[in-house]
């Protein structure tokens, strides 16, 4: 297995990525949309989920397919950017015919970021805007680090971020795609080294190597977890051009919650949200067994996709947190 071209989520044919954000607000919008709706499922693991219209991804539910997914920043006020980008998806055309109407279908998942010290004292919701903007500004390649869903996010000892991550094996690509905004953390307790670092390619998030001391020894201390419970939660996207249905891109999104445990210690806490959408854009044919890899392929990528974010993070004034890179300075 190795990236696709880019190493981002867009290396699977078709899709797109847009990202907006406001310094001031210290919060963003992601979305990832498709040439033609896209085949999608839900697993949520973490205990403190805010979600928009994921009960249609369950495999006994009749909604064929997704027309966008949106990652938010904003807590519940931030699962409004779904309503901008259903709007903005009206307004060209798409959405799934029922009768005379047309309905887009855009699940949405948000992170908590209203405490990291931007300006929260809006008058009128801002994320609607922001998702409108997001999706026009969706093309192939895009921005991680400080963008995106991952402008205001922070992990337990560093600024968070937004971060993607491919991988293409026997002509079918996997990407990934994530905010990343946990309680635990994503660098071992020295803070100079991931907990991905094994499965680290090419440099890709700073080639620090792994830490010499076996993380699982030491937990983080109860200030550090009283700091990082003010606000928590990673959630993600892994998507394929394998021709999945529903339940497939359930057990895909199932699987690659493996990715986070791999690299945030800890994960799925109750005062996480963590959740994974799976997508499929439904090119290539895949066989059982294939799907097991792909499953295995999705989670690796998604750890990887969780370093990225963290190593790109850039520093701005007012931060509460520092980057990974300021403190290895």
């Amino acid at each position: 297995m190795l990236p696709g071209p880019r190493n981002l989520i867009t290396d699977v044919p078709g899709l797109q990525v847009g990202n907006a954000h406001d310094s001031m607000l210290r919060s963003g919008v992601t979305v990832v949309t498709a040439d033609a709706p896209m085949v999608a499922s839900v697993a949520v693991h973490g205990g403190a989920p805010g979600t928009r219209e994921t009960d249609l991804l369950a495999p006994d539910k009749s909604a064929p397919g997704v027309d966008a997914l949106v990652l938010s920043g904003g807590s519940a006020f931030g699962l409004a950017a779904a309503q901008g980008v259903m709007d903005e998806l009206h307004s060209q055309g798409r959405g799934f015919e029922v009768l005379s109407a047309r309905v887009p279908i855009v699940p949405a998942a948000i992170l908590f970021d209203l405490l990291n010290g931007g300006d929260k004292a809006w008058s009128d919701n801002p994320y609607p805007a922001l998702g409108r903007a997001a999706l026009a500004a969706a093309e192939a390649d895009f921005a991680i680090g400080t963008a995106g869903a991952g402008a205001g996010a922070q992990t337990a000892q560093h600024k968070g971020g937004l971060g993607s991550a491919s991988f293409v094996l026997d002509g079918v690509t996997v990407g990934a795609l994530v905010a990343v905004n946990p309680m635990g953390s994503v660098t071992t307790p020295s803070g100079g080294y991931f907990h991905a670092a094994p499965l680290e390619i090419a440099g890709e998030f700073g080639g620090l190597g792994v830490d010499p001391e076996p993380s699982w020894r030491i937990l983080p201390s109860r200030k550090v977890q009283a700091m990082a419970a003010q606000g928590n939660t990673t959630i993600a996207i892994v998507a394929t051009d394998a021709r999945l249905d529903k339940a497939q891109c359930h057990r895909l999104a199932v699987a690659a919650h493996d990715g986070i445990a791999r690299a945030i210690l800890p994960a799925h806490t109750p005062m996480d949200g963590d959740l994974v959408f799976a997508a499929s854009t439904g090119a290539q044919e895949v066989d059982p067994v294939a799907l097991a890899m792909l499953s295995h392929a999705a989670s690796l990528c998604l750890s990887r996709a969780i370093a990225r974010a963290i190593w790109e993070a850039k520093p701005e004034p007012g931060d509460t947190l520092p980057t990974l890179r300021e403190t290895l300075s």
